[in-house]
């Protein structure tokens, strides 16, 4: 498995050959392909070769692009991800309702155990009121745990003031990291051959990556975590890389440590054998300790 985020921040050409990477600024770097799982450019003075851009889809490495207030401002996936779209479309179009409900049920109840689990862990007394709600969840979620449990942790980590619709450097960190790990899951998505638009709970007609929102929800926390160890640090480029650095932690899945970006790989993929064989069994959720 590939395992490198490859953050490229200043001035360069950047090129293919041999099956590397070529950085080419006052120096040169390569890196070989099979190491690189994203490639996140955050400088609009970068130049890139289209040979190399077809090397990297081909490679179902995936780029992000940054502007120039070093924001992801555009992200470039391949068209067909897998031999078989065709069959995978099909297969996403006729998911098992009641299926569906389980799935999202086990996600939301994941989240939820995950949240507790921080609070617990930074001796928060909210933790108990969320160990209540992931334990209570119904089937499809009808009383919306979710958004209960949402607005109790959010207040318990940031205050009581707190809230997830202003333009605080928490809300910018936040709002950051979660643009990160999206980017993580719309690609893992494309690369099994399902589409981003068709989500299991998430179904605005103005969001492009509904089935990644529904996915990527237990892995919130690492940034949630990291975020609320930092709330009063200033919101920079450099905290923006140590956010996309995340990708590089480790976590445990499957009886095994894994960096993140190969923790969502086994999870997604989890996901989408639940969601064919009508399975919830099959789910694997990462573990950590905060």
């Amino acid at each position: 498995m590939s395992f490198r985020t490859v953050l490229v921040t200043s001035k360069c050409k950047l090129s293919y050959k041999n099956e590397h990477l070529y950085v080419r600024s006052d120096d040169l770097k390569l890196i070989h392909l099979s190491e690189i799982e994203m490639l996140i450019i955050d400088s609009t003075q970068v130049v890139i070769t289209t040979y190399l851009l077809c090397e990297l889809v081909k490679h179902k490495i995936y780029i992000v692009f940054c502007d120039e207030t070093h924001n992801p401002q555009s992200q470039l996936l391949s068209l067909y991800g897998s031999y078989n779209t065709s069959k995978k479309l099909n297969k996403q179009l006729n998911w098992d309702v009641t299926t569906k409900e389980f799935v999202w049920t086990s996600i939301v109840t994941e989240k939820i155990r995950k949240q507790s689990q921080l609070l617990k862990a930074n001796s928060k007394e909210e933790s108990s009121i969320l160990e209540g709600y992931y334990k209570g969840t119904e089937q499809n979620d009808p009383t919306n745990r979710e958004g209960h449990a949402a607005k109790v942790y959010f207040n318990a980590l940031f205050g009581k003031s707190f809230t997830r619709d202003n333009c605080s450097s928490i809300n910018k960190a936040l709002d950051y990291g979660y643009s990160i790990i999206l980017s993580c899951f719309n690609k893992e998505v494309v690369s099994n051959g399902y589409f981003t638009q068709l989500g299991i709970w998430h179904k605005s007609e103005f969001n492009q990556f509904n089935l990644s929102s529904d996915l990527m929800e237990p892995f919130r926390i690492l940034i949630d975590e990291y975020v609320f160890r930092n709330q009063d640090r200033e919101f920079n480029t450099s905290y923006k890389q140590d956010l996309i650095n995340i990708l590089n932690r480790t976590v445990n899945i499957n009886k095994k440590e894994q960096y993140v970006t190969n923790a969502i790989k086994i999870y997604v993929k989890s996901i989408f054998d639940s969601l064919d064989k009508n399975s919830v069994n099959s789910i694997k959720f990462y573990e950590t300790k905060f």
